[in-house]
């Protein structure tokens, strides 16, 4: 199945209060997998007369719901939702292309006298949404496809050195494994002749004041979150989701689809795991997942940080976020 690459964002007529209005508060609402951002937001959206853009890179794909635990039918109908549900498993998208389009959602919804408030899990869109960097031109299929080819037929390794000498800078944040990351940095630099760690550096100015809020808990507590969680994700369906999408057509070896939980499902209708082998694994690797979250964000000083010691705390902390976003200044 071809990869279709998509620019979604095209520019909005605004009303009421000028875009961009520097006097604009955006909510930053970040945690691991499965610390209750879903909850919280939802709450934090109906006290502020909010709407929430969806800063999870998988979120945006449809058909991948329980997997992802996307927020319900119900929750997207009572409080608006951008970035969900909005593209096909193989669909292309990446940080860039979110840094740009939710920033021109964040003018449109502060011009309409609501309050943005990003949530996510995923590092890398909010750095591409609030810190604003351009990771180069639009991605094109004849040098993406004969990268991956190359990656199939030389190794992954190849490919990484060859950046090494291209973009040095790049291939120093990079591992083997991180074959999507290698192939666009090589992509850009064939397309263009300039880095792609040249094209990062450009940072763009945000006419927005971001206030960042964090939830903490235990890691004991958290991973035992996590784990619960895949059970229920088990029981409401999660292998027949997956098998759906292999029905329709979505091989495994798609980007969106190369995701914990997702993968360890595909390996298991293979009939290269057991259901047992499965379920340690997406535990196991939802797990590091969380963890690689929180090293992230902890790098961030920005971030003020709530404490949760149980899911009955989540609506006393969204009371604490709600005053705490109130009283910021810049």
């Amino acid at each position: 199945m071809a990869v279709v690459h998509v620019r979604r964002c095209a520019p909005i007529k605004h009303s009421g209060s000028p875009p961009g209005d520097s006097s604009g508060k955006v909510l930053v609402l970040v945690g691991p997998t499965a610390s209750g951002k879903t909850l919280v937001s939802l709450s934090l959206a109906r006290r502020l007369n909010g709407e929430i853009i969806s800063a999870d890179s998988r979120q945006i794909y449809r058909r991948l719901d329980i997997g992802t635990a996307k927020v319900s039918p119900a929750d997207r109908e009572s409080v608006r939702h951008l970035f969900v549900d909005e593209l096909e498993p193989d669909q292309d998208f990446n940080a860039g292309e979110f840094g740009k389009c939710g920033r021109t959602a964040i003018d449109d919804i502060i011009a309409r006298r609501k309050v943005p408030i990003v949530v996510g899990g995923s590092g890398l869109y909010v750095q591409a949404l609030i810190d604003g960097f351009f990771d180069g031109p639009a991605a094109d299929p004849s040098v993406r496809s004969a990268l991956y080819r190359r990656a199939r037929e030389e190794g992954n390794e190849a490919l990484l050195e060859e950046l090494r000498r291209l973009d040095p800078e790049a291939a120093r944040r990079m591992l083997p494994a991180n074959i999507r990351r290698i192939v666009r940095a090589l992509e850009v630099v064939h397309l263009t002749g300039v880095p792609i760690s040249e094209y990062q550096r450009q940072r763009i100015e945000i006419n927005f004041i971001p206030v960042f809020c964090g939830l903490k808990w235990e890691r004991s507590l958290l991973y035992r979150r996590i784990d619960e969680r895949v059970d229920r994700m088990l029981a409401d369906g999660f292998i027949d989701e997956v098998r759906n999408l292999e029905r329709s057509g979505f091989p495994s070896e798609l980007n969106a689809l190369q995701t914990v939980g997702y993968k360890e499902v595909f390996e298991f209708l293979k009939g290269n795991l057991s259901y047992d082998e499965m379920v340690q694994l997406i535990k196991r690797n939802s797990r590091r997942y969380a963890k690689r979250q929180l090293t992230w964000f902890r790098r961030d000083r920005r971030i003020r940080w709530f404490d949760v010691r149980d899911e009955t705390d989540l609506p006393a902390v969204a009371s604490s976020i709600q005053e705490y976003f109130e009283s910021y200044v810049s």
